[in-house]
């Protein structure tokens, strides 16, 4: 008999050392995992989460590695099949922005969008739906703007537009085997990836701190009149990896202040 996956078993996170991955990985560790494999590219951070976890009395592996580097991700796979033979949770988190209109942005800025926001994740749900148990589940995060057209972010909405259908299909590939995959769509959250964009750093400039520049943007931009916190993104995502859950894939979570309507 294939083994079967328990929530959240053994977890691997991508993006892990910041924003919504490091609050995902926290959460569950507090959930319960038995063991977290953490990819990220900024080695400092990544250390410093996987010492938080590993406080905790969770086996940790720490990837220090850029997502798109698809030689890496064979000693990942080796690596997880040789400590734990496989996956009960994946998160599809890594990402970066570029803001630019189109008829502005170089094709090197684009490229470096997709390379990391689509082959990355391509190259992490690849590896996952070969690892994950039967009955695991995997969340990919995937953002507002795959669905809300605004000027200026062209690269970053058409790799997230593309990541969202992408997690469909995965979700159709691994229903047999009772494999959930799920997409989370988030609007504005207050992480690091916004201090990449040139208007957000003119926002802090003109407001005097980050957190002033987020609220300043989401009153403008958002009904609610607020943007989430990374936990409050990590607590959504818990649930759509729960037995709660469980019937429920290929579905796309829109958690975005009232931004699309």
């Amino acid at each position: 008999m294939p083994e079967t996956a328990t929530y959240p078993g053994v977890a691997l996170v991508t993006g892990a050392a910041s924003g919504i991955g490091r609050a995902t990985a926290l959460r569950l560790a507090a959930d319960g995992a038995t063991a977290l494999v953490l990819v990220d590219r900024d080695d400092a951070a990544l250390q410093a989460i996987g010492d938080e976890v590993e406080a905790q009395g969770i086996a940790v592996m720490l990837c220090r590695q850029d997502v798109a580097d698809e030689a890496a991700w064979d000693g990942v796979e080796q690596g997880i099949r040789h400590h734990w033979q496989g996956l009960d949770t994946l998160i599809v988190n890594a990402g970066v922005s570029e803001s630019g209109v189109i008829a502005d942005l170089s094709f090197e800025a684009w490229r470096r969008v997709l390379s990391i926001n689509l082959d990355g994740a391509f190259l992490t749900l690849r590896a996952g739906m070969r690892l994950l148990r039967d009955g695991g589940a995997a969340i990919v995060v995937s953002s507002a703007s795959a669905v809300k057209a605004e000027p200026g972010v062209g690269a970053y909405g058409a790799s997230k537009a593309a990541l969202l259908q992408l997690a469909r299909v995965a979700a159709r590939e691994g229903a047999a085997r009772r494999v959930r995959v799920n997409a989370i769509l988030p609007g504005g959250v207050e992480t690091p990836i916004w201090s990449q964009m040139a208007f957000f750093r003119d926002l802090v400039a003109e407001h005097g701190s980050e957190q002033a520049a987020f609220d300043a943007l989401a009153g403008m931009a958002t009904p609610l009149g607020r943007y989430a916190k990374p936990e409050e993104i990590a607590g959504q995502i818990a649930f759509l990896l729960s037995p709660a859950a469980g019937s429920m894939t290929g579905t796309a979570m829109l958690v975005d202040g009232g931004y699309t309507l």
